[in-house]
């Protein structure tokens, strides 16, 4: 007798050799949080663990194709979206989820590395913003990608929640705005809905470079709606297992460490002695 199949999520994402951050990141996460990850590979890179040297975008044909065979044959319960790597696949992505309204649909906006490789031009962001970001249930991006997608400059003194309310006058239900990049004690993120903040949650800054840490809270995110949380409570259950992630961070190469989604299967002692070793120069996450 089989099984209830596990609860379906379908991943629109680059792939990341090293399996830190990307497309294999966020399979990683679904796995470890009770899911099935389907994936759609938008982008192939040439990277490492200290940064990406190139980016070759896959056919939006190949894209559409892709996803059309998996969603004929299989039920899905959340769709996370990564790099896209094109407008035309923005363009393409965009059609396909609008076939999808009752699905909810998580945005980890990817617009560059955590060394600052760029994965996004102008246009791209136009087209997320004009495509993608109205038919999303949830936004995620960090605070510098807030401020992009906003259309703010960076030389402009405006607040977060300003950035937060633009964002949500193009149309998704919330936007989840990480702190990581700001400079504070704590790493502060902050839910808002249209109504305004709908809850804040502090975290204690890890010391290190991380590789994937918003691949894996925007995987985190949708692995929850997929098990039937509602929204609040999804993100506060992501941004926990996500701190633990980089708790439980290895440096398995010569650049950042990377985020270990199953540390829940290492005794207490190899994740307090995993963390006690990650301080690395660079306070910075992806």
């Amino acid at each position: 007798m089989l099984l209830p199949a596990p609860p379906l999520v379908l991943v629109f994402a680059g792939s990341d050799p090293t399996a830190g951050a990307g497309l294999q990141a966020d399979l990683l996460t679904l796995g470890s949080l009770g899911c099935h990850g389907l994936s759609v590979v938008t982008a192939l890179t040439v990277q490492d663990t200290a940064g990406v040297e190139q980016v070759m975008a896959v056919d939006a044909d190949w894209v559409v194709d892709q996803a059309r065979q998996l969603l004929e044959d299989m039920a899905v319960a959340a769709i996370k979206i990564g790099m896209l790597g094109s407008v035309e696949n923005i363009a393409a992505v965009a059609e396909i989820v609008s076939d999808y309204p009752e699905v909810p649909l998580i945005l980890d906006p990817v617009l560059a590395s955590g060394r600052g490789d760029e994965f996004a031009t102008e246009d791209d962001i136009a087209a997320l913003h004009e495509l993608i970001i109205p038919q999303s249930t949830i936004v995620t991006p960090n605070s510098i990608e807030a401020r992009r997608l906003a259309q703010v400059d960076a030389s402009d003194d405006i607040a977060l929640a300003d950035c937060a309310a633009r964002l949500l006058a193009a149309g998704p239900e919330y936007v989840l705005i990480t702190g990581t990049h700001e400079n504070s004690p704590q790493v502060v993120n902050t839910l808002y809905g249209t109504a305004g903040v709908v809850r804040e949650d502090r975290w204690e800054r890890l010391p290190g470079a991380y590789h994937g840490s918003g691949c894996t809270l925007a995987s985190a995110i949708a692995a929850m709606l997929a098990n039937g949380l509602e929204i609040p409570e999804a993100v506060r259950e992501a941004q926990e297992y996500t701190w633990q992630a980089l708790r439980a961070a290895f440096r398995p190469g010569m650049g950042q460490s990377i985020p270990d989604r199953f540390f829940w299967a290492r005794t207490v002692d190899d994740v307090d002695e995993a963390a006690r070793g990650g301080a690395r120069d660079d306070p910075a996450t992806d």
